[in-house]
């Protein structure tokens, strides 16, 4: 094999008809190698090959004979100088940032380690035992692919149901989906599983970081792994975790398959990315990537002490995206999950640290300017967490258009209404309509809302009505990880219990929540597994938990699939009335209700609200009366413990009220009433409708 350079192929290794041309981009190295291994025998180097450095800082070479499936990494020569901010170590194999598949990493060593563990603090000595192994291998994959007459489904916001699901928990005991299936990409598009999605409504399927990720050590150490995936170290290759095959670089084509399969039924498929921290962790992390690369590049590094990392991730590091080659690295891997994996949109972690300019927040980042600049990105969906792990990253309804974000203001607010906090109703009513104090002053509507009640961090949605506190013994933390504050409400005991009232509260609270979330103005957001009644039995950061505690059990009882019928049914009727959810806010959101209006605010008495009822400490009942075209609709609520006789409004169309949705009652058939008053079970709500002619 004969290596040459070729200074016209992008970064990454490229396939051509007479082998693969490599490029890696490295400003401060020295050297750079590409080290070949055997496919037959993978911890076996068969050839190193020098790269040579172009103008611009990139290292290339182009190797003939070489194809599909060939396994290869980097050493990168230079100085090694923590103190500087470098950590050169050619004895550390290296993934390829553009690497587009990924060999799993066996088992965790500490020769990953680019200095020598137990040595002190100070001088963190190199570590120059050879890891080529143990570490991860790049492979040469052929992106291309068949997508036959594949449509993106460009489901408008204003018509979008996320459903947040992890793609191994998802099927993994799924009794319908074939048992070499499950838990992988090829499981999730399964007949079972796109017949659930379609029957429950969902629009966009958002999957758990599906980049390639690894484990902590600390993680290892204790027998457990990083279930979630919010380590990730390849930001364009898809988790051999997930694949089928042995993930040898089949992750890519079954990846494809899998979008292909939700597009042909109208599902979006959204990616939770991870571009603010990457898995090498602090400085006493792995070299895998980066920082062997070029630390002081990739990362941001704090100033008064370059052997550390700038750190508002929690997690140990942050990448730095005010380097343009950092920054062109992100875009370069969203553009690929567009063109090549399809994917329909992302939702980006701990967003606020992508957009820090040496400081605070800053809503005209180069990130958000190159979005809305790149022909392909414009127009996906994109979803910001808006903060990040410092208090400065708090930013939510600071985000520019097109931006949307998740509104953890929504969760709270909702959460504080239904366990009866007092004080709370004109937060809960803001959240019903979008909540446009949050958004409307960017020029936003109430799209720019992500609502949530629960989602993959913290407590599913059985376990928000069934524990007061926190338990994550099982992470082998002592439970001290996780929010302490979950804002739940255990309903009187703590855990399972077989009180017969208790349990009847349990699900009644459920059906409050998904009911409240599914009726509000802006984008709803389903924890996959909360339509079913799925426990972490109170562990809230599951994170490293890859066992039956995450994994979905579909075996569902009586309650469960009640609880699953339930939930249908209101996506059902918030669907066939478009009006429910709109891209623009209702008139009255905006201004003071008045009769006749598109919204007006009720009191149980039957009159219109007023200032002194808005400030009314221990008001827990609420009327929310819709008037959308064709649509006439009245949302009651009663968080208070006792029942509410709800006087319907006067100034309703003449005819009968029938009940559409009551979760005090949810078996129940539509009836009529006409009494002109609807008597509202404690910790209910009910949906009211002045017209027969609509149904459920």
């Amino acid at each position: 094999m004969d290596g040459g350079s070729e200074s016209a192929t992008p970064l990454g290794a490229t396939l051509d008809r007479g082998g693969v041309s490599f490029a890696l981009f490295s400003q401060h190295a020295d050297a750079v190698e590409l080290c070949l291994f055997d496919a037959a025998a993978p911890s076996r180097e068969v050839a190193r090959v020098a790269l040579a450095r172009d103008r611009d800082a990139v290292w290339r070479t182009r190797v003939a004979g070489l194809g599909v499936g060939t396994l290869y990494g980097y050493r990168v020569h230079g100085p090694y100088a923590p103190a500087e901010g470098q950590r050169f170590n050619p004895a550390k194999l290296l993934i390829d940032p553009y690497a587009r598949a990924i060999m799993p990493l066996a088992a965790w060593s500490d020769r990953l380690l680019g200095y020598v563990p137990h040595a002190s603090e100070e001088d963190l000595a190199r570590d120059d035992r050879d890891d080529a192994d143990v570490a991860p291998r790049s492979i040469v994959v052929d992106p291309s692919f068949d997508w036959g007459d594949d449509r993106p489904p460009r489901v408008p916001w204003e018509r979008t149901l996320v459903y947040e699901a992890h793609v191994k928990g998802l099927t993994v005991l799924h009794p319908a989906v074939p048992a070499d299936l499950r838990g992988t990409y090829a499981g999730l598009h399964a007949a079972a599983v796109l017949e659930h999605l379609v029957a429950l409504g969902v629009t966009a399927v958002a999957l758990l970081p599906v980049h390639h990720a690894v484990a902590e050590r600390h993680l290892a150490a204790h027998g457990l792994t990083n279930y979630w995936g919010y380590n990730t170290i390849g930001f364009f290759a898809p988790d051999g975790r997930f694949a089928t095959r042995g993930g040898r670089g089949e992750q890519v084509r079954e990846f494809q398959t899998m979008v292909r399969a939700l597009h042909r039924v109208g599902i979006e498929v959204i990616l939770d990315v991870v571009y603010n921290h990457t898995a090498e962790g602090d400085r006493f992390g792995p070299t895998l990537a980066f920082r062997g690369i070029d630390n002081r590049v990739y990362y941001r590094l704090d100033p008064a002490d370059p052997r550390t990392y700038v750190n508002v991730t929690g997690c140990g590091n942050t990448l730095d995206l005010r380097h343009p080659r950092v920054l062109a690295l992100v875009v370069d891997s969203l553009r690929y999950w567009v063109e090549t994996m399809r994917v329909d949109g992302f939702r980006f972690d701990l967003t606020s640290a992508l957009a820090r300019d040496g400081g605070a927040f800053d809503p005209s980042a180069p990130l958000f300017a190159a979005l809305r600049a790149d022909a392909v990105l414009a127009d996906v969906k994109l979803i910001a967490e808006p903060w990040d792990a410092t208090a400065e990253g708090y930013a939510l309804g600071r985000y520019p258009a097109p931006w949307r974000e998740w509104n953890d203001r929504y969760r709270d607010d909702v959460r504080r209404w239904w366990r009866g906090e007092p004080g709370r109703v004109g937060a809960v009513a803001s959240r019903l309509v979008g909540s446009p104090e949050l958004f409307a002053h960017s020029g936003r509507g109430p799209t720019a809302s992500i609502n949530f009640v629960t989602a993959h961090d913290g407590f599913s949605l059985r376990d928000l009505v069934s524990y007061d506190r926190k338990h994550n013994e099982a992470n082998r933390e002592d439970n001290r990880d996780g929010a302490d504050d979950n804002v739940s409400w255990n309903c009187g005991v703590e855990g399972p219990t077989d009180d017969v009232a208790v349990n009847a509260l349990r699900a009644r609270q459920q059906r409050n929540f998904l009911a409240t979330l599914l009726l509000s103005s802006g984008v709803p957001m389903l924890r996959a597994g909360d339509e079913i009644g799925a426990t972490q039995q109170g562990n809230n950061n599951a994170y490293c938990q890859d066992d039956a505690l995450t994994w979905l059990d579909w075996n569902l009882d009586a309650e469960r699939a009640a609880l699953l019928a339930f939930t249908r049914r209101v996506i059902g009727l918030v669907r066939r009335h478009a009006g429910l959810r709109r891209a623009e806010y209702l008139a009255g959101a905006l201004v003071a209700a008045e009769p006749g209006g598109d919204l007006v605010w009720y009191a149980p008495s039957g009159r219109l609200m007023r200032d002194g009822d808005w400030h009314d400490h221990e008001r827990r009942a609420l009327g929310m009366w819709l008037r959308v075209g064709e649509i006439s609709l009245l949302v009651a609520l009663n968080a208070s413990p006792g029942p509410v006789l709800f006087a319907l409004p006067v100034d309703a169309p003449p005819g009968t009220w029938t009940p559409l949705v009551d979760t005090a009652r949810p078996a129940a058939l539509p009836r009529a009433v006409a009494d002109g008053a609807y008597e509202l079970a404690p910790h209910s709500l009910a949906v009211l409708a002045p017209r027969v002619s609509i149904a459920c």
